[in-house]
């Protein structure tokens, strides 16, 4: 056996000694071909088509000096000798591990040829390299995967230390083709071994150098592409693993030794601390230049995606979501004085600091309610973050929190509505009126906050998108909506004390639409003080709102006192209003808000 291993290896060597001898000379005669292309031919008189040179001659020329023709040739000579090996060894002639290290020997020889011209600066080192990898990727997933001729473990050691190897030959000599490369085949041939049910810790480890090497090569080639790939790769893949060991929780089986149910939370802890620091690595470097977008929405993706996946399978463990809300309450806030910190570096912008506090924001929304309890409890908190986040934007002058802080107030709004609506009664008085007010208050002082100070110059989206900054008036709407559903609580209390189980349904939906008009009436009040143009087109939307209540709803559920009160209500808000609009024709523009539409 050794003595048939050694023969085949000085086969290699004379094939290897003989293809460069054949690149040496395919090099001599193209040198040759251009000394003879730069000779001028002497003519009597130059002709017109001189002035203006053959498209065909322009392309042979751009061949010749790309050295297309000898990377093509070269390409092929060294997958003749791959299909060589590989016929060899589907014939029987030599079994299927030695023809496996036979061909992974191969590729490793062309990934040295590949480095020593690099180091001679050779037009064709990249094809050796390039070439070696994706052998090397090839022969690792197909020994393993259709031979079994090469177990779990070597063949994972095999493609991190491919990946590796590429690395360094890119940190050596500056180029970008051989890490590319091997960090995107290191990253799909391990998502593919044993698909789709591999080994998931040793896959994570494998995932994780990818993305680290990842991280490198876009520092220093600006390959953004390439993170995107490995980030959707490894998602997916983690993903998998939790939802399978989630369904084998849920069911009372035992999981099976590939799902590691001690590993899980480990590796995916390390895999969200990784993210979080080559993002906010990744905007540390870009100041003061441009930062990408990659880095700008992985802290979002990876605290929602990661937050959501722990809940699961936690939750199928049986464990303690109060404790799993904890952490996620403190690495919210901890996002949070990150985006402070980055706004006190960048005085004119507070440029990649969004990132951070967007990111915060979306996990305080999904760990609040493990924390409390209870959705309505967090809201408030919530709309309280979206208020300080107002006030921080003109500190810091960054249009894009400020945004965040309407995103915010709007989500906790709606929420607080989608919730409210769910259930025939609240859940409780207290709770429900103190999370509905607290928004409903948070909202108004952050919608006259923003009318009393303009968007930040510095920010992108307020002077090209929204100069007049008319998103603000999504958050008067949203504090309304809070308003509506604390009046309709206060209302279904008092309306369970005084009347009849019989007769409350009946009350309760007439007397929503009585809130509805009266809030028309006192918006178009509020609006002729302040000859507010915003409050007056509220006011005539909520009018719209309560027309539809009741012409649609009431007159054909209701009936009694309780649907006459309802009509009565809307006539009177469109009588006020009518006066009102006449007078408002009458009078001059002034106020704060007169200019706003």
């Amino acid at each position: 056996m050794t003595d048939t291993l050694s023969s085949l290896d000085a086969r290699v060597e004379q094939l290897a000694a003989q293809l460069e001898a054949l690149t040496l000379k395919v090099d001599a005669l193209s040198a040759k071909v251009d000394l003879y292309g730069a000779i001028p031919v002497k003519t009597g008189a130059a002709p017109l088509d001189d002035q203006f040179p053959d498209a065909s001659e322009a392309l042979l020329s751009w061949v010749g000096r790309s050295s297309l023709l000898q990377r093509l040739s070269t390409i092929c000579f060294l997958l003749v000798i791959a299909l060589v090996l590989r016929t060899v060894t589907d014939n029987g002639i030599i079994n299927l591990q030695i023809g496996s290290i036979i061909g992974m020997s191969y590729a490793a020889a062309l990934m040295f040829m590949g480095w020593r011209r690099y180091r001679r600066a050779n037009p064709l080192a990249p094809i050796f390299t390039v070439c070696g990898t994706v052998l090397m990727f090839t022969i690792v997933v197909e020994a393993h995967t259709h031979f079994n001729a090469l177990p779990s473990v070597p063949a994972y050691i095999l493609l991190m230390l491919t990946g590796l190897g590429t690395a360094a030959i890119s940190y050596v000599y500056r180029v970008p083709a051989p890490i590319a490369i091997g960090n995107l085949g290191m990253c799909l041939a391990g998502a593919v071994i044993d698909y789709p049910t591999p080994f998931f810790p040793y896959l994570g480890i494998v995932l994780l150098t990818a993305n680290l090497l990842g991280y490198f090569t876009a520092r220093a080639h600006r390959y953004s592409w390439l993170r995107w790939i490995l980030l959707l790769v490894t998602l997916f893949m983690i993903t998998l693993w939790g939802i399978k060991l989630g369904m084998a929780l849920r069911s009372g089986e035992v999981p099976l030794r590939i799902l590691a149910p001690a590993w899980f939370l480990p590796l995916l802890t390390v895999f969200t601390a990784i993210y979080v620091i080559t993002a906010f690595m990744g905007i540390i470097r870009s100041l003061p230049g441009k930062i990408s977008r990659f880095e700008l929405v992985l802290p979002t993706i990876n605290v929602a995606w990661a937050f959501v996946l722990v809940q699961y399978v936690v939750s199928a463990m049986g464990g303690d979501g109060l404790m799993l809300g904890a952490i996620g309450v403190t690495v919210g806030a901890g996002h949070l004085a990150v985006a402070a910190w980055l706004a006190s570096r960048d005085r004119k912008g507070a440029r990649g600091a969004n990132a951070f506090f967007f990111a915060g924001s979306v996990l305080l929304g999904l760990a609040l309610p493990e924390t409390t309890g209870n959705m309505l409890l967090s809201l408030p908190v919530l709309a309280a973050v979206a208020l300080w986040a107002a006030i921080m934007s003109a500190k810091w002058r960054s249009g894009s929190v400020r945004l965040t802080s309407y995103l915010l107030q709007i989500y906790a709004s709606v929420t607080l509505a989608v919730v409210s609506f769910s259930r025939e009664t609240p859940p409780s008085f207290l709770t429900s009126l103190v999370s509905s007010g607290g928004i409903a208050c948070m909202g108004l002082m952050q919608y006259r906050w923003c009318r009393n100070r303009k968007p930040p110059e510095e920010s992108v989206f307020f002077p090209r998108i929204d100069k007049g900054d008319l998103s603000a008036v999504t958050i008067l709407l949203a504090a309304l909506l809070s308003a509506f559903f604390m009046l309709r609580v206060i209302l279904y209390q008092v309306s369970v004390m005084i009347l009849v189980p019989a007769d409350l349904n009946n009350a309760f939906r007439c007397s929503q639409s009585v809130i509805i008009n009266l809030s028309a009436i006192v918006l178009m009040f509020f609006a002729l003080a302040q000859r507010s143009r915003e409050l007056r087109n509220a006011a005539i939307l909520v009018t719209v709102i309560g027309a539809v209540n009741v012409f649609l709803y009431d007159l054909i559920l209701g009936h009694g006192i309780p649907l006459v009160v309802s009509v009565l209500s809307f006539g009177l808000a469109t009588a006020v209003e009518s006066v009102i609009l006449g007078r408002w024709q009458h009078q001059p523009s002034s106020g704060p808000d007169s200019s706003h539409l």
